[in-house]
């Protein structure tokens, strides 16, 4: 395998397969053994964000993205844990998902990185402009929480105690929850354009995140609907996502991008 996107493909496509297996598994999961899911989910999620940027951009490339996004993700916890601010006010489930820091779970940081490298990668994809690539990284932030946020309430993983009103359907999570998603995920991303500047874009092969996206758009989508019982937030995710999932179809399908060495965007 001499064809070196092909074997960062390869190498970085193992994590993935392994978080779509433990993401099937998760509506099959019950008590603990879900929390167990949730925590392999996360791991899972990170391990194949940071494998693919570490391969395609270098170790301190994926290093400081790691910093910059569980760093922003661990303060921003911990801060809306102690005063509310800027999510609302919430609280974790003691003792569910792993040991816990001033009331956040260790985990959710890395939830974070996980999530976010996907949505950043494909923002970059369809808008290489660095004001277009913020704001539309932190608004596919928003679309992500809007499958996360009511799947983890659902599973008693957090709870709101806001009286904020929530949106239609989902009336248990304040609408602040995702002013302060877009917030704090403009800054991720923001940093993140910083930081880019240290280890310029080879224009790797981008299969393996565009494809988690994919996955976690879609996948999500129809976990929501037809396995875990949540209808409306099946309608809000799949839309909030499409936000850069739509551009990016089309885009795909037009051959404005492509996935391959060199698929930068042209939007």
């Amino acid at each position: 395998m001499k064809d070196p996107n092909r074997r960062s493909t390869v190498i970085a496509s193992v994590p993935a397969v392994l978080l779509v297996l433990a993401q099937i598994t998760y509506p099959l999961a019950h008590g603990t053994g879900r929390d167990g899911v949730t925590v392999a989910v996360v791991l899972l999620s990170a391990a194949t964000a940071l494998t693919h940027a570490g391969i395609t951009r270098g170790v301190w490339w994926a290093a400081g993205f790691l910093v910059i996004v569980s760093g922003v993700g661990f303060v921003a916890e911990m801060i809306g844990t102690a005063s509310g601010v800027p999510f609302g006010c919430y609280d974790y489930a003691s003792g569910r998902i792993g040991p816990e820091l001033a009331g956040v779970p260790l985990i959710v940081p890395l939830a974070w990185t996980g999530g976010l490298y996907p949505v950043w990668t494909v923002a970059g994809m369809l808008y290489p402009r660095a004001c277009q690539r913020v704001s539309m990284t932190a608004a596919g932030a928003v679309g992500w929480d809007l499958f996360l946020d009511p799947q983890m309430v659902a599973d008693g993983q957090w709870t709101w105690c806001s009286s904020v009103a929530g949106l239609p359907g989902l009336p248990d999570i304040p609408v602040t929850n995702y002013v302060g998603w877009l917030g704090v995920a403009a800054v991720m991303a923001g940093l993140l354009q910083l930081w880019d500047r240290t280890a310029p874009d080879s224009g790797a092969a981008r299969v393996v995140p565009v494809a988690v996206f994919g996955w976690t758009w879609l996948g999500s989508a129809l976990a929501h609907a037809v396995f875990l019982g949540l209808p409306v937030s099946a309608i809000y995710g799949f839309l909030g996502l499409g936000t850069l999932g739509f551009p990016l179809v089309r885009a795909l399908r037009a051959r404005r991008i492509t996935l391959g060495p060199g698929g930068h965007g042209t939007m």
